[in-house]
């Protein structure tokens, strides 16, 4: 049977695509101002827009463009990667429960740190982001390599791979605790402390492997309907794999490497963006650049309100969100291939 239903014309589409778009980032915008200004000393808003625009010298302006606003645009950048890393990890396996945490690609990330503790060769922002780009492009490789065929096989195959290497990196933390005494915080997962860590480079190959992602959307809308459509619409398979696996690897490894392996965030914004985008990936990696930042903010918020004596790291918020969502997603997704 024909549907009936009336879709709406390509330029409306846009438009309320466009419309969305820019309703999220006010909303980014709003979140951001509310969550520099909670802390241990609150800032009001206008405060805090006050010290943004038009600095005066006073404490609050200290408090607001030393600790908060760094912290702030962490979690943004943070966000940005990890979401738009979902968004790539599961229209390139057209597997609805892949994440770069569940897949490994994180922990393969902070294990290459863990390594690379051990050597000394972490002294530099610089060295961190090479060290963690190395490890998740290496589990990225294997469990696409072993998992690829069925969803639930890629789960499975990420989940063994993490269990192994965070118990690797955990035994290595435990018999060099000198060593790795900086690490065990940063295990976890958390955005506090690392404002103040030079951040220029990683957030930069974030900055660029986003650009990257938005220029292959296009490309990987097409791969998305399957090879034989994908050929005949001239896009190349192998190079938009490859770009993509590559752009997943920054993406989660810069991410990792400034704030620690965080879980879920890249299964829960691509279901969430999927929502709106209505089947488009162009618009998919869009939406997957609002919500991303969007959920780091209101998990940092509620890191840092959960406890009145102290500060809950920003994964744990994560995991509490994202395990009913991926008891949801296994549910709906995990007998078939997407």
């Amino acid at each position: 049977m024909i549907s009936t239903e009336t879709r709406p014309a390509p330029t409306s589409t846009a438009r309320w695509h466009v419309a969305v778009l820019v309703g999220g980032f006010a909303l980014l915008a709003a979140v951001a101002v509310v969550s520099i200004g909670i802390g241990a000393q609150a800032v009001p808003p206008m405060d805090v827009l006050r010290a943004l625009v038009a600095p005066d010298g006073s404490a609050n302006q200290l408090i607001v463009l030393e600790v908060r606003a760094p912290r702030a645009l962490l979690a943004i950048g943070v966000g940005a990667a990890l979401g738009v890393a979902g968004v790539l990890i599961q229209t390139l396996s057209r597997n609805a429960l892949a994440e770069p945490g569940i897949l490994g690609v994180s922990t393969g990330a902070g294990f290459a740190m863990t390594i690379g503790a051990a050597l000394g060769g972490v002294a530099s922002p610089a060295a961190e982001l090479l060290v963690a780009t190395l490890g998740a492009a290496g589990a990225t490789l294997l469990v696409y390599a072993v998992g690829r065929t069925a969803p639930l096989r890629l789960v499975l195959t990420g989940v063994a791979l993490s269990a192994v290497l965070s118990g690797i990196s955990l035994g290595l933390r435990l018999m060099s605790p000198d060593v790795f005494d900086k690490y065990r915080f940063w295990s976890v997962g958390s955005l506090a402390g690392r404002e103040q860590a030079p951040l220029l480079v990683p957030m930069l190959a974030i900055g660029l492997a986003l650009v990257g992602a938005l220029l292959l959307s296009r490309s990987l809308n097409a791969a998305a309907l399957g090879e034989a459509v994908a050929r005949t619409l001239g896009a190349n398979i192998a190079r938009v794999r490859l770009a993509t696996l590559v752009l997943i690897t920054v993406l989660a490894g810069a991410a990792t490497a400034v704030a620690g392996p965080i879980l879920f965030v890249g299964l829960i914004v691509p279901h969430v963006a999927r929502r709106l985008a209505r089947g488009s990936v162009p618009w998919l990696t869009g939406y997957a650049l609002v919500l991303g930042p969007l959920l780091m903010l209101l998990a940092d918020i509620g890191s840092r309100v959960l406890l009145p004596t102290g500060e809950v790291p920003v994964a744990i918020v994560t995991g509490f969100l994202g395990g009913p969502m991926l008891i949801w997603a296994v549910r709906k997704y995990g007998a078939g291939s997407l």
